[in-house]
């Protein structure tokens, strides 16, 4: 014990004489409704009462999302939910948001279900400015949501209103600064 000590002592002392700087916890994003890779509740899926065979059996509910230890540089986050596997495997946009201020680390349980207030939202495949929760063909194997939120050097208020996903990954080129993923799995019954 008293050896870690020491070593520990000495590493902290080099890095303090020579300005080495050690690396900090990455950004990372995360979810108290689930842990990264799980199957999602039915209150996160979508309800759309127009899809039949059957109808999307969901609440709408976006899930909670909790991110920590962003760039020091970040001026603003943006978040895209996207699933790779929707659209027959040409993928389907849920969520698209941004100009969140750096200042917000996380969102309530269905704070993103509706048009937002303290940011912009872009638009998704459904036509929305806000969370719409998974409704894939009935019978298809789980579908992967990958929620990234993305750390920017964007300052808030710079962005046009209603940009798709495209948009946005064009417009964070050279501006991103750190992303961070969280996977939840879905299915239709």
């Amino acid at each position: 014990m008293r050896a870690r000590l020491t070593v520990a002592a000495l590493i902290a002392g080099l890095a303090a004489q020579t300005g080495m700087a050690f690396a900090a916890d990455p950004f990372a994003v995360t979810s108290s409704a689930y842990k990264d890779g799980d199957v999602w509740p039915a209150k996160f899926a979508g309800s759309d009462p127009s899809r039949t065979n059957p109808p999307c059996p969901g609440q709408n509910v976006s899930p909670p999302l909790a991110w920590s230890n962003a760039p020091e540089a970040t001026k603003s986050f943006a978040i895209v939910m996207y699933d790779p596997d929707g659209g027959n495997g040409t993928g389907a946009v849920h969520w698209v948001a941004y100009d969140i201020p750096k200042t917000k680390t996380s969102l309530a349980e269905g704070e993103a279900s509706a048009s937002p207030k303290d940011w912009l939202g872009g638009k998704n495949n459904v036509g929305t400015d806000h969370y719409f929760g998974p409704c894939g063909p009935s019978g298809h194997a789980l579908h992967h949501y990958i929620i990234t939120v993305m750390a920017t050097s964007v300052e808030p208020g710079t962005l046009k209103a209603g940009m798709t996903r495209d948009e946005l990954l064009a417009a964070m080129r050279g501006k991103s600064l750190a992303p961070a993923s969280i996977v939840g799995r879905y299915t239709r019954p």
